[in-house]
C-alpha cells in the first residue's frame, strides 16, 4: 500500500464556509459593533427585563401565584361584597380596601423587581491580591490558609467569611444566597413568594408589603363575614346567604388559610425591625446563646426601638452596586465575539477544560471534516478505515510541517514528534500510544493520551 501524503491542518479552517451560514457571519459582525450591557453577562442566577431595569431571581415561579391570589381575592370582594356593603353600611369600605390593595401590589412589585443589594464579584486582579494576602498571612509551619478576618464593630469582634464564589471577604451582615448565587448585603432571606432575595435595598418594601397585606386580608375577611351576617339576619338563613353570594365562600377560604401565616410573619419581622436584626442572624443565633457560646449583644442595635425602626425603614436608599445597565468595555466585547464566531464548533465550547474533553468527540470532529478526508492520495481506497494511530499522526505531523516549533502539551512539556509511517493495513491489531499535541487554544492541563480512552474504536471516512 502506498504511503499517505499528509497536509497541514489548520484547526480554525476545519469549519468550511459551506458549514457556516452567511447569515450567521453577518449577524456576528452586526453584534460586534452593538454595545452590550453588563446585565447580559451577569454571572448570578437572575433574570433581567426592560433592558436590565427589572431584576428577579431565576426561580420566580411562585410570584405569579402570589399576585394571582391577591388579585383574585380583591377582585371578588370589589365585585360581589362591596355593592351590598355600600348600600347597607358606608361608602368608605371600598375606598379603604382600594388604598390597601394599591399599597400591597406596589410594594410587592418593588420587592420583586428591586436589586436587593447584590455585591459585584471580585475582578481577577482583586482576587489574586486577596489570595496573596491569604498566603502571606500563614506561619512557617504548614496549615490551611485562613479564610476569615476579624474586625471590631462597637467594641465587639465580628468575623468576615471568605466567599469562594465571589472571591472576596464578605462585608458585615452579608451572606451568599445559594438560589441566586450572589452575595447580598444585609441578607435577610430568599423569599420564593416575591421571587427575589430580601436584603438591604428592598427590605423596607418587603416589610411594608407583609404589613399592608395583613391589614388587607383582615379587612376583607371581616367585611365578608359582615356581609354574610347581614344577609342571614334578613330571615333567609346563613345557608341561603351563602347560596346568594358564592364568591364570598372563596374569599373566606383564601383569607382563613392565609391570615394566620401573614399575621405571624408580620409580627416576627416587626420584632426584627425593632431589634435591628435579620432573619439570617436570628435563625443562626449570631448574637445570642444558640451556638453554645456566651451570650453577646447585637453590635448593630441603637438600644432604642424607635431609632432602630427609623434606621431600617426610613434610612436613605443605598445605590445599586452591580451597575447592570452599564456598558461593557470594548476589549471585553471583542473577546466575547471572537470566541463565539471565529472558532470551529468543536473549539467554541464554553469549557475551560477543553484539552480534557472526550477523545471520541475530538476525533470525530477532525475525521468528518473535508480537509482530513482529502489528506490521502487517490491511491488509497475510500473505504479503507482510518485508525486511531494514523489519525493522530496526521494531526500531529501536519501541524509541525509548516516549520513552526513543535507544539507543547497542556502541562508545558514538549510533545513527542512522531515519524512518518505508512497507512496501516486493514484489520491490523497493532496498538501504540501517542501523545496528542495541544492545539493553540489549549490551556494548562495534562496531555491527552490515546491510551487513556481505549474504547474510541475506528472512525470510517464517509
Amino acid at each position: 500500500m502506498k504511503n499517505c501524503e499528509y497536509q497541514q491542518i489548520d484547526p480554525r479552517a476545519l469549519g468550511t464556509p459551506a458549514s457556516t451560514p452567511s447569515s450567521t457571519l453577518q449577524c456576528a459582525k452586526t453584534n460586534s459593533h452593538r454595545p452590550r450591557r453588563k446585565w447580559e453577562v451577569f454571572p448570578g442566577r437572575n433574570r433581567f427585563y426592560c433592558d436590565g431595569r427589572i431584576i428577579v431571581a431565576r426561580q420566580c415561579g411562585v410570584l405569579p401565584l402570589t399576585l394571582g391570589l391577591i388579585l383574585l381575592t380583591s377582585g371578588l370582594f370589589f365585585m360581589f361584597d362591596c355593592p351590598f356593603l355600600v348600600a347597607n353600611l358606608t361608602v368608605c369600605i371600598p375606598v379603604i380596601a382600594g388604598v390597601l390593595f394599591l399599597v400591597v401590589v406596589i410594594t410587592l412589585l418593588q420587592t420583586s423587581f428591586t436589586d436587593p443589594g447584590i455585591l459585584p464579584r471580585a475582578l481577577p486582579e482583586e482576587a489574586a491580591d486577596i489570595e496573596r494576602q491569604i498566603d502571606n498571612s500563614g506561619s512557617g509551619t504548614y496549615r490551611p490558609p485562613p479564610r476569615t478576618k476579624e474586625i471590631l464593630i462597637n467594641g465587639q469582634v465580628v468575623k468576615l467569611k471568605y466567599c469562594f464564589t465571589c472571591k472576596m471577604f464578605r462585608p458585615p451582615r452579608t451572606s451568599h444566597c445559594s438560589l441566586c448565587d450572589n452575595c447580598v448585603e444585609r441578607f435577610d432571606h430568599h423569599c420564593p413568594w416575591v421571587g427575589n432575595c430580601v436584603g438591604k435595598r428592598n427590605y423596607r418594601f418587603f416589610y411594608t408589603f407583609i404589613v399592608s397585606l395583613s391589614f388587607l386580608t383582615s379587612f376583607i375577611f371581616g367585611c365578608v363575614i359582615t356581609h354574610l351576617t347581614l344577609r342571614s339576619q334578613s330571615g333567609r338563613g346563613f345557608v341561603q346567604a351563602l347560596q346568594e353570594s358564592p364568591a364570598s365562600v372563596v374569599e373566606l377560604v383564601v383569607c382563613f388559610f392565609s391570615i394566620w401565616s401573614i399575621l405571624g410573619l408580620s409580627g416576627f419581622h416587626t420584632y426584627l425591625v425593632a431589634s435591628n436584626l435579620t432573619t439570617n442572624e436570628d435563625i443562626k443565633g449570631s448574637w445570642s446563646g444558640k451556638r453554645g457560646a456566651e451570650e453577646s449583644g447585637n453590635p448593630y442595635t441603637y438600644n432604642s426601638v424607635f431609632t432602630n425602626c427609623c434606621v431600617v425603614l426610613c434610612g436613605p436608599m443605598p445605590p445599586s452596586l452591580i451597575d447592570r445597565r452599564g456598558f461593557l468595555p470594548p476589549d471585553v466585547i471583542s473577546q466575547t465575539v471572537n470566541s463565539e464566531t471565529d472558532l470551529h464548533p468543536f473549539m467554541a465550547k464554553n469549557d475551560p477544560n477543553m484539552c480534557t474533553q472526550s477523545t471520541k468527540e475530538l476525533l470525530e470532529s477532525v475525521a468528518h471534516s473535508s480537509l482530513v478526508q482529502s489528506t490521502c492520495t487517490p491511491a488509497t481506497p475510500k473505504t479503507a478505515p482510518v485508525t486511531q494511530e494514523s489519525l493522530l499522526i496526521t494531526v500531529s505531523s501536519t501541524l509541525s510541517a509548516s516549520g513552526r516549533p513543535p507544539p507543547t502539551g497542556c502541562s508545558g512539556r514538549q510533545a513527542r514528534r512522531p515519524t512518518d509511517k505508512t497507512c496501516p493495513p486493514r484489520g491490523s491489531k497493532h496498538k501504540t500510544s501517542f501523545r496528542l499535541p495541544s492545539p493553540p487554544y489549549a490551556l494548562s492541563h495534562s496531555p491527552l493520551i490515546l491510551s487513556d480512552a481505549p474504547d474510541v474504536g475506528f472512525i470510517p471516512l464517509t
